[in-house]
């Protein structure tokens, strides 16, 4: 809830279906209290399956209710498909059929979420955003707008040494980036740098499967992600993340900054966008827009909060 006891409405932009981060993302939405998700867009969906696996998840917990959409199929800039996970049981189930939209229907319903005052939180590339300001200018500069993704500093001496290259949501697609950037109304960037404090612990992994059906499928689908993707050895080889490293929450604590959690600290800076090589950063500028930037995040707290929402949303 509001201070004014009213709910926090929301509208999830999300590439769902890859990384399992957007599946905790918005299994913790569901259950944060005072929540209320308007609408869930999928970007780079060119068959529809991404959006299918949300539903997938939404209906474990019957919360089918809540309208979804198949978003952009290409990148803006490079009109390249990006393709979810498919045929991995350990992720989805292996007869999840594909759940296409209609064209323009991703770009109505964020409309509608607007219009309904929520804020859009974006948590994969920005093409749905973009394409919702190119062809009714003017509507992103009515909305709060928070970004996972935007590349400022570089992470802290004992984490990865990530460049502004690793920035996936921004780097897949800048010319959305940049539409998104520039027209959104309140704007906030999870950064990449930041993001890394808040993680998924192996040590977590119990408490995840015995919350209900949909703690357990995300436990199975962190666990075979963090294995195929060496996390654990990530973890080991920097003293700023855990020995035991399942996954970097992302996605979820970008969600939990959009809903008024209190557990960041968040600067407001002057910035502009900066390409050099192709590659997409923002730089302090005085001239440039301001931008509230997530520098820090309290990692314990976040452990607790995103679990107990969980919990709450299969209770």
């Amino acid at each position: 809830m509001d201070q004014c006891g009213a709910p926090i409405r929301v509208h999830l932009d999300t590439d769902f279906g890859g990384d399992p981060d957007d599946a905790c993302a918005l299994a913790m939405l569901l259950g944060w209290p005072g929540v209320e998700i308007g609408g869930i867009t999928t970007s780079l969906d060119r068959l529809g399956l991404r959006a299918a696996y949300a539903i997938h998840l939404l209906n474990i917990v019957g919360r089918g209710h809540i309208p979804v959409a198949a978003g952009a199929a290409l990148s803006m800039t490079t009109l390249a498909p990006a393709d979810p996970v498919i045929r991995d049981e350990r992720h989805w189930p292996l007869d999840t059929l594909a759940r296409p939209s209609p064209p323009g229907a991703a770009v109505d319903l964020l409309m509608t979420s607007i219009d309904a005052g929520a804020t859009v939180v974006s948590i994969g590339p920005y093409t749905n955003l973009a394409q919702l300001e190119v062809i009714r200018t003017g509507t992103l500069t009515r909305a709060s707008v928070v970004l996972m993704g935007g590349w400022v500093d570089p992470p802290g001496r004992d984490l990865p040494a990530w460049g502004p290259e690793m920035d996936f949501n921004v780097q897949s697609d800048t010319r959305a980036a940049e539409i998104v950037t520039a027209s959104a109304g309140e704007l906030t960037l999870a950064t990449l740098s930041a993001t890394f404090g808040a993680t998924l612990r192996a040590v977590d992994l119990p408490r995840l499967r015995a919350s209900g059906p949909m703690g357990a499928l995300l436990a199975s689908q962190s666990q075979a992600f963090g294995l195929d993707d060496g996390m654990a050895k990530l973890g080991r080889s920097h003293a700023g993340l855990p020995d035991d490293l399942v996954n970097v929450q992302w996605d979820p604590v970008t969600c939990a900054v959009a809903v008024g959690w209190s557990g960041v600290t968040i600067e407001v800076m002057r910035l502009a966008p900066t390409t050099r090589g192709g590659v997409l950063r923002f730089e302090r500028d005085e001239r440039g827009r301001p931008v509230r930037v997530v520098t820090v995040v309290n990692g314990e707290s976040f452990r607790q909060v995103w679990i107990a929402a969980i919990e709450a949303a299969q209770h």
